[in-house]
């Protein structure tokens, strides 16, 4: 085929897209039949509209195959758990009793038996539900999802293209299921599982499948060779069979390496490359590979994961490079839409001049169809759209916004020394010991308590004038007064004021910081029904004046036990956010520490003793290429030290991290030279706790006892067994006793129940202990 056919075959597609609808609609469904208000099938009525918007839309704005198969009630690998039957087998009597109830089961647990455990989708703040795997598994094909989802994009006379999680994918991104030995290895079930996905391939083809995506995003990360034959034995056999609908092997956040000439030679009809994060790099690779003669070549041009508006001259450069490489190519989005806000068009609170910059998911859309129409039918047929955006482009270049003189002076200004603490960890905690008085296993929160009905309510009727400033602080007092006197009487140690006035861990800074947008409806999918808005970080950034000071204070007027000062640290403000993307992230890194720094400095003033600086995705952020991670965790693990290093010796700082595995960056972790650290580690059973041991981490840890993502109460008994195993690893004098995260999702008597049996299981244990005192 030459270039000139090649383009004019050019089509528009997308990985996947937004589930919640515009509204939320799947979120309050799927919670609302939690609560039992809402029946089973009018929950899938609600999903079964949704997805129908979703690919009118697409297929208005010029999309030419829409994903099916994508959507889901609760999580994308939960959903293939269920497709291969790989259901737990303490969840099968629950699954056989009722399928939907049963799958909600996996997800978040019962009081009775345990979820899945939960951790991040690569380097995204998407988690997904770890499938639990062993050597006794027995899959089984259960294709009615995929085929259902299918037909009724058919039916609306739309192409479908099933989208599914790849068999190599899954099973790297599985564990071994409890009760098995560690060191079993999920790949090793490969030869078991292949057959299960013929089956599906099989059934999908018969339902009208012309195409099916196979994702395999853990192939951009560090594979052994072993791996790689892994995955080359995988599409040997998937790309033989004769009863399959064509192959779309697709990859995204990350450079193929090795696994790309790999693909290209295995017997598949296409692959999906992301050409954002590493567009060089996989360009190259193509090349040398010889290119994708006689196949399909799915681009993704259009950056997924971010909300800046496409540079589309840029874009047409690379998609005509790849015009001589593959038999066809069509433009797409670098990975699944799932990760930005729906629709800009709903935000009413932002300059326009700023809402020139920024595209959703629609727009992303109309990004990729304006590509692909470029593509087919020369530039001149996209004239006026790139006319523009090169306006567009301009306008952000030239804003004032983006470039703050007296800011970038400061952040070249710090030195070394700003971001060393002093004196030595040993020292600072002969001092914080003296000058806290905690009993051995000292207990705590990680920050948040439950953002109840009327917090939320109180928060909506001040932004819509319903209340007045002093009515609603009048609310919140009593909230931080009520939060605080159940903990003094739980017999909770080191205490928290509950973060009432917090609407997000992040977002709640951002309003209060220069260079930050917030947006209203840009919500996002972090996991389940738990939705967050993150906040758009388009310029240089800087603090007019401290922004959690009086709250902190006033809480600790209120009690003699010490109160946390709760901020989120500069690694998360990052990662939970749009960032910008015309610098380096390090620079931004520092801008960001340099306003937190001031915070503590203010805290510290203000007697605050304890102060906790919330790092949850400094592993979520970590490069998935080993050979990235070395200069990101020289700025990341600066920028923590250059927000805390400026305190005297006896205040205690603490971090906290969640829901990642910790494990290949414990290095890291010592470098923060934080003096207490808290670790998700209920979910994983103490993993954590002996990963830290077997580095010699040195310091304070609190891997967490309570598993806050599910809605069961754990028994002082199983929060007692938690803690003799992190003992195992931990010595007493260094072992704290807390949540997995905090507790803003969670409600009131789950909650009271839960730190109440936490508090019990510490007393248990320093019972136990010689010279200890409870």
């Amino acid at each position: 085929m030459t270039a000139k056919s090649a383009a004019a075959a050019a089509g528009a597609t997308v990985h996947g897209y937004p589930r919640q609808g515009p509204n939320r609609e799947l979120k309050k469904a799927v919670e609302g039949y939690w609560k039992g208000r809402v029946t089973a099938e009018a929950l899938r009525q609600t999903a079964k509209d949704l997805r129908a918007a979703n690919w009118r839309q697409l297929a208005e704005t010029g999309i030419h195959e829409v994903p099916t198969g994508d959507f889901s009630y609760y999580d994308h690998m939960l959903d293939t758990g269920v497709m291969v039957g790989a259901i737990p087998e303490r969840h099968r009597e629950a699954v056989a009793a009722d399928t939907l109830a049963g799958y909600f089961a996996m997800a978040r647990g019962t009081q009775d038996v345990a979820p899945l455990e939960m951790t991040k989708w690569f380097d995204t703040n998407y988690h997904y539900l770890v499938p639990e795997l062993g050597p006794d598994t027995v899959f089984a094909a259960d294709a009615t999802k995929q085929v259902t989802e299918l037909k009724e994009a058919l039916a609306l006379g739309l192409a479908g293209r099933p989208v599914l999680v790849g068999p190599v994918t899954y099973l790297l991104l599985a564990k071994p299921a409890p009760g098995v030995a560690a060191d079993f290895e999920p790949l090793s079930l490969l030869e078991r599982l292949l057959p299960v996905y013929a089956e599906l391939l099989a059934d999908l083809r018969a339902a009208g499948a012309a195409w099916i995506q196979l994702d395999e995003p853990a192939l951009v990360q560090d594979r052994t060779p072993q791996e790689l034959a892994a995955a080359e034995r995988a599409y040997r056999e998937l790309g033989g069979l004769t009863d399959r609908p064509k192959l779309l092997v697709a990859s995204y956040f990350d450079r193929l390496g090795d696994a790309l000439p790999m693909l290209a030679k295995a017997p598949v009809d296409g692959l999906a490359v992301d050409f954002t994060e590493a567009a060089a790099a996989n360009l190259d690779a193509l090349a040398a590979a010889g290119g994708l003669p006689g196949k399909r070549l799915v681009a993704g041009v259009v950056n997924g994961r971010n909300i800046w508006i496409n540079d589309l001259e840029k874009s047409l450069t690379i998609l005509g490079t790849l015009l001589g490489l593959a038999g066809r190519v069509d433009v797409s989005a670098s990975c699944s839409l799932l990760h930005v806000p729906l629709d800009v068009k709903a935000e009413r609170d932002i300059d326009p001049e700023v809402l020139r910059w920024l595209s959703f998911a629609r727009q992303k859309t109309a990004e990729i169809a304006t590509l692909a129409k470029g593509l087919a039918h020369g530039t001149d047929a996209i004239g006026a759209e790139l006319a523009a955006n090169r306006a567009d482009l301009a306008s952000r270049t030239d804003s004032a916004l983006t470039h703050d003189p007296a800011v970038r002076a400061r952040a070249a200004a710090v030195t070394e020394a700003e971001t060393r603490r002093s004196p030595s960890y040993a020292e600072r905690t002969t001092a914080q010991r003296a000058h806290l008085g905690l009993p051995l296993l000292p207990t705590t929160t990680i920050g948040s308590f439950p953002q109840t009905t009327e917090l939320r309510t109180a928060r909506a009727d001040l932004r819509a004038g319903r209340i007045g400033p002093d009515a609603y602080e009048e609310r919140i007092k009593t909230e931080i007064r009520d939060v605080l006197a159940f903990q003094e009487k739980a017999g909770i140690d080191v205490l928290v004021h509950g973060e009432p006035e917090r609407n997000d861990m992040v977002q709640y800074f951002a309003e209060q910081l220069t260079g930050y947008l917030a947006t209203q409806h840009g919500w996002v999918q972090s996991y389940g029904t738990r939705y967050v808005r993150p906040p758009i970080l388009a310029g240089d950034l800087s603090r007019p004046e401290p922004m959690t000071v009086r709250w902190t204070r006033y809480a600790q007027s209120l009690t003699e036990r010490p109160v946390k000062g709760m901020l989120t640290g500069p690694v998360t403000m990052l990662a939970w956010s749009f960032v910008r993307d015309d610098q380096p992230l390090g620079d931004t890194a520092r801008q960001v520490a340099l306003a937190l720094r001031d915070e503590v400095g203010d805290l510290e003033a203000a007697g605050t003793s304890v102060i906790q600086v919330d790092e949850p995705a400094l592993r979520e952020t970590l490069p998935l290429r080993a050979a990235d991670r070395d200069s990101y965790l020289a700025w990341a693990t600066e920028a923590f030290r250059l927000t805390t290093a400026g305190v005297r010796p006896d205040t205690q700082i603490h971090t906290h991290m969640c829901y990642a595995e910790f494990g290949d960056i414990v290095q890291a972790i010592d470098d923060l030279d934080a003096d207490v650290i808290s670790l998700e580690a209920a979910r994983s059973h103490m993993q954590v706790a002996h990963e830290l041991a077997g580095h010699g981490y040195p310091r304070e840890a609190g891997p967490g006892v309570y598993d806050i993502h599910s809605p069961r109460v754990p028994g002082a008994d199983e929060a007692t067994a938690l803690l003799r195993k992190g003992l195992e690893a931990i010595p007493p004098e260094r072992l704290w006793v807390n949540p997995d995260c905090g507790l803003k999702t969670r409600g009131w008597p789950e909650t009271r129940a839960s730190l109440e049996n936490l508090v019990t299981a510490a007393r248990t244990i320093r019972a136990e202990l010689p010279d200890s005192t409870s």
